[in-house]
């Protein structure tokens, strides 16, 4: 069984709804299920079962089930993968098609990608994940890898000096 995840933002994740739509439609999937669990999505993809929302702990059973799963590149999302066993690929949301207010997840991909968790930018990589799916642990990175990540978001994220503590008084009225 294949789990697709978007996730519970509140903007829809249709771009990989219709691609996973499109792996069924040509059947590069084959006969295996495919269950979704798609929050927000209009689009659904045709001959999967899906779920708006699922309780924590059907979820994670359906994690303990699937043979991989493909999921947003939300936060809570990795670090859930990460704790399981099964193969996971992530799909960052972007702002660009207004699937989230600003493009964190994307630059948390690229963090994750420059370690080797694999990260699908379009659907030709579901296609090479589906034919070999790898299981990569984030929480098991070595220190080289994990300065990496630190490093890029450093980069992406540069520390900003705190505003003196006036900044944060309300104005005085007279």
């Amino acid at each position: 069984m294949i789990l697709v995840t978007v996730g519970t933002e509140k903007f829809p994740f249709n771009r990989l709804m219709r691609w996973v739509d499109q792996l069924l439609e040509d059947d590069l999937i084959g006969d295996e299920e495919v269950v979704v669990q798609y929050g927000t999505c209009t689009d659904l993809p045709g001959g999967a079962k899906v779920y708006r929302l699922l309780k924590e702990h059907d979820f994670q059973d359906l994690v303990r089930r699937a043979r991989l799963v493909i999921a947003h590149c939300g936060e809570g999302t990795v670090l859930l993968l990460d704790g399981m066993e099964t193969p996971f690929l992530l799909v960052p949301r972007s702002q660009r098609y207004q699937e989230h207010v600003d493009d964190h997840q994307v630059e948390l991909a690229l963090a994750l990608a420059s370690i080797g968790v694999p990260i699908a930018w379009g659907p030709a990589d579901l296609v090479r994940f589906l034919a070999a799916p790898t299981k990569v642990s984030i929480g098991e990175l070595s220190v080289t890898a994990a300065q990496a990540v630190c490093s890029r978001l450093e980069r992406l994220f540069p520390a900003v000096s705190p505003a003196p503590d006036s900044a944060f008084l309300p104005p005085m009225t007279r």
